[in-house]
Formats: structure tokens, C-alpha cells, sequence
């Protein structure tokens, strides 16, 4: 995506975060009578419309004990409905109420415990596998996916973070209600088919993101130190004994409770007649039942009361996470942390790189990212260090803490701040450079914001953040009580925390 593609009439907008008026002519937004809301965008350029649907729900919503329920939605995404996927729809439904029956009784004889009977549960698991298999032969694999791509669809993808659940992908504008039948199927008639199949899948991307590799080991550590309550320590395919036991029930109990109409925004960008489009949303979409909100989630995180260090030892390149605890991105000093985080870490500009990477040469890499791993709830300013060849976590953390407290203790001048600021404002208009980037946006800012205006406003926002602001939060930020540290080291190493 290059910058001088965007389209000329945003131009000036983006540039100076004007009035709102003339980029409002361009959309339109409307509210389904379910709740169902939608952003609409025309984008007159070429063809094609992008369609993006967030669902205000991710795995911090995941019910204790089921932890990577969130993340098989992304899995079942794209698996059809009952009229697209099945080789005989209604002997597929038997199969799979059959698969659950067998299903039901394993747990039912595992849930004996030590009186449980190993031969029947045996003989059990051996019928599931049957009768999984009978149910997976009728499945007419990838047919949702494939009329999406014969129909010209391009960049069909889901993905699950910690506070969302997103679903997108693109097609011509001549296929518009084609989105629209076969996104509304997809909500109103949901088919958890091969459920079993990719709960396989997920335990797989477990063993190869996490005890396969030493930097996932490391943020799953990390998490699970940094936070003692809440959700955020837990990383988002869930705990492996949760998932190798996650069952169909579920999945229909998630999706009642968390895909309701008010939870969802879908936005549509490109192409696009907005009338048109609204009267496709009533057909297709108006069936979809209401149903109450969500519950907030009323897990708070402890106050923390001293420093918190993990190590994990492995043979490979030494890493270093150290994380401070912050308030969520409702905060008023939320864009205070994106100018601290362009300070010290924004690219070859960034203090840190400057300082351990170019000066010392003791670290391969410097960076940080203020909001982690989600910004809905108080969430982490982390930074990553990855020690050069030849030097230490122990170097690089001291040398880490000697920048951090020189940039707590002085102001930034107002050359580097000013050159955060432009560059933080390009970063979020490169963003909007193309019709998938504004959908994702949009429908982002709706569901956190309550506005998708904040996305323009919010560089205002940005403007007014001064020098005192930077060092006032930095002094409130980093300090030894909300400081949790991580560290990969070789084995030899292990004595470190007697150092």
C-alpha cells in the first residue's frame, strides 16, 4: 500500500484531521431492529467492495475451562452453512447428533474418574473416531471458500486476537448480495461441522506456536506472570487441556451468548450503492434474531506489588520481555503511550535501537509496543530485547533500564516530538490507503469507541500531547511495581536470579 493512492477526496482530511463533514458525505451507517449495525463507504474507484465483520468478542471471553473457544470461531469460519458444504445435509445432521451421542457418553465414563472403566473407555473412543469419521465423509470440503474465490474473491481470511473476532475478505461489486446471502447464513444458521477435525488443527498450531518454539514458550510465561486474574494471561488458542477437551455445546453456547446482533459490526467498503446496500442488510440480515448483550466481564486484575521475573531456559537466541502495567485504551493518556512508544522505539530513530543497537552494539534488536496483548482492559507497555552475539539478557536489561530512566528524568525535545507525531499520523493514513484497511478501521473504532468519528478525532488527540504529558506518564508508567520481565536464556544460565 503506497500513500499517494489514497483517494483524493480523503486527502485533505487524513492530513490535517479537519472538519468530519466531508468524509461523513461518504458514509453511511445504519441499525439493523436486531442491533445489527453497519458502515457503509463508498469508494467509486474501481469495482470492488470490501466487507469486514467484527464481533466484539475474543478470548477474554473464553468460559473457565474452555479456554480456545474464541479461536475455533475462526476455524469454523468459513466451513459453510447447511446448504453449502455437505455432500446430503440431512444425513450429515444425523451423523453429527450421532458423533455426540457417542461423545457424551465417553465423558460420561471419564467423568466416573478412578472408578471409570478403561476397556469401555477404549471401546468408546474407538466408536467416536467411527463415527467422526462417517460424519466428516459427507462434508463437501472448502465449498464455502471456493464459490467465494470463483466469484472473485480475494483476501478471505478470519482471526482471533484476545479482545475480537474478526471475518473479512473482498470481492466485485457485482457480487455484492452475494456477501450478504452467504455472511448472513453463516449467523442465522451456523454449522460447527468438522468441529472435532479442527480442534485437532488448533492443538496442532499450539505444539508448533508454543512448545515448539521458544518465543511463544516465552509470551506464554510472560502472560501468565504479568497477570494473575485476568484473561490476558492466557494466550489466545487456549490452555491445551482446555482444547483437547472443548466440545460442540461449546461452541453453540459461546455463540448464543457472544455473536448476538448488538455485539457485531460489519462494514462495507467500495463500490457500493448505501441504499442498495441497506436493503440487502433488511433481507438478508434482518432475520437474524435478537438477543440481550453480552455480560461484561467483571474479572479485574489485582494491584501489583512488586516486580515479577520468569525465565525459561533453551538452547536458542536469548530474548528479553519486560512489560509495565497501564490503564485500557479508553484512557485519556492513551495517545501519551503512542508518542512514548515512537520515542523510544520507531525504528532507527528510536532511542533504544540508537542506544543498544547502533552505540553499544549489544542487543540485535530493541523495540516496544504500547498496547499488549489487547487494549480493551488494562493491558501491558511492553518491550522486546534480543541480546547480539556475545552479550547477555543481564547486559541488555541494564542498559535497557539506564535509557529508560535518562528518558524518564528529562523532556523530549520538541524536534523528536514533533517527528513521533508526523510519523505516527502517517502510519494510521497508510492504514487507510485501501478499501480493506478502512473497513477493518471503521467497524474497529465503532465497537471500541462507540464511533467510528474517534478514528479522525483521535489524531487530534495525538496533536495535543506535549513534552510534561510524555514525561508525566513515562514517571507514572515504568516503576519497579508494575515492571513483570521474561527472559529466554541458555541453560548455563540458570543461576541468573542468584546474580
Amino acid at each position: 500500500m503506497r500513500f499517494h493512492r489514497v483517494a483524493v477526496f480523503l486527502l485533505p482530511v487524513l492530513l490535517a484531521a479537519q472538519d468530519l463533514r466531508e468524509f461523513e458525505k461518504h458514509v453511511t451507517e445504519f441499525t439493523l431492529a436486531n442491533g445489527l449495525h453497519f458502515i457503509v463507504l463508498e469508494r467509486h474507484e474501481a469495482p470492488v467492495v470490501s466487507f469486514h465483520t467484527y464481533v466484539n468478542a475474543g478470548s477474554v471471553d473464553d468460559p473457565s475451562g474452555a479456554t480456545g473457544i474464541a479461536h475455533m470461531f475462526e476455524h469454523m469460519a468459513f466451513k459453510g452453512t447447511g446448504s453449502i458444504g455437505s455432500k446430503n445435509w440431512p444425513e450429515e445432521q444425523k451423523a453429527i447428533a450421532e458423533e455426540e451421542a457417542v461423545y457424551d457418553r465417553l465423558d460420561a465414563e471419564r467423568n466416573k474418574g478412578v472408578t471409570a472403566d478403561a476397556r469401555k473407555v477404549a471401546a468408546l473412543e474407538a466408536e467416536l473416531k467411527a463415527a467422526s469419521e462417517t460424519a466428516n465423509s459427507l462434508v463437501e470440503p472448502n465449498l464455502y471458500p471456493r464459490i467465494i474465490e470463483q466469484n472473485g474473491g480475494e483476501g478471505m481470511n478470519a482471526q482471533t486476537a484476545w479482545d475480537e473476532t474478526e471475518y473479512f475478505y473482498s470481492l466485485p461489486s457485482n457480487r455484492l448480495e452475494l456477501w450478504f446471502l452467504l455472511e448472513s447464513q453463516r449467523f442465522i444458521q451456523p454449522v460447527f461441522r468438522e468441529f472435532y477435525k479442527e480442534r485437532d488443527v488448533v492443538m496442532e498450531e499450539y505444539r508448533m506456536r508454543v512448545e515448539s518454539e521458544a518465543q511463544g514458550k516465552l509470551i506464554q510465561s510472560f502472560l501468565a506472570t504479568a497477570f494473575a486474574a485476568f484473561p490476558y494471561r492466557v494466550m489466545g488458542t487456549g490452555w491445551p487441556s482446555d482444547v483437547s477437551h472443548l466440545r460442540r455445546s461449546d461452541a453453540w453456547a459461546f455463540f448464543h451468548k457472544y455473536y448476538v446482533p448488538g455485539n457485531i459490526t460489519m462494514g462495507i467498503v467500495g463500490d457500493v450503492n448505501p441504499a442498495e446496500a441497506r436493503r440487502l442488510a433488511e433481507k438478508y440480515f434482518g432475520p437474524m434474531p435478537a438477543r440481550p448483550l453480552p455480560p461484561l466481564l467483571h474479572t479485574a486484575e489485582p494491584a501489583q506489588e512488586g516486580p515479577k521475573v520468569v525465565e525459561i531456559e533453551s538452547p536458542s537466541q536469548p530474548l528479553m520481555f519486560v512489560g509495565y502495567k497501564r490503564p485500557d485504551q479508553l484512557s485519556k493518556d492513551d495517545p501519551v503511550f503512542d508518542i512514548i512508544s515512537g520515542v523510544l522505539s520507531s525504528g532507527r530513530t528510536g532511542l533504544l535501537y540508537k542506544e543498544l543497537v547502533r552505540d553499544k552494539q549489544i542487543a540485535l534488536a530493541a523495540e516496544a509496543d504500547d498496547t499488549f496483548p489487547g487494549g480493551k482492559y488494562p493491558n501491558l507497555f511492553v518491550f522486546l530485547l534480543a541480546p547480539a552475539v556475545g552479550h547477555t539478557t543481564a547486559e541488555n536489561e541494564k542498559a535497557f533500564h539506564e535509557v529508560l530512566e535518562k528518558f524518564k528524568s528529562g523532556k523530549v525535545d520538541a524536534v523528536t516530538l514533533q517527528r513521533v507525531k508526523t510519523k505516527t499520523r502517517a502510519a494510521l493514513i497508510r492504514q487507510l490507503d485501501s478499501n480493506p484497511g478502512l473497513a477493518k478501521l471503521l467497524t474497529a473504532y465503532h465497537a471500541v469507541y462507540g464511533d467510528w468519528r474517534k478514528l479522525f478525532t483521535s489524531l487530534d488527540e495525538l496533536d495535543r500531547v506535549t513534552a510534561e504529558d510524555v514525561q508525566r506518564v513515562a514517571n507514572e508508567c515504568f516503576v519497579p511495581q508494575k515492571q513483570t520481565s521474561a527472559w529466554l536464556i541458555a541453560p548455563k544460565q540458570a543461576a541468573r536470579g542468584a546474580q
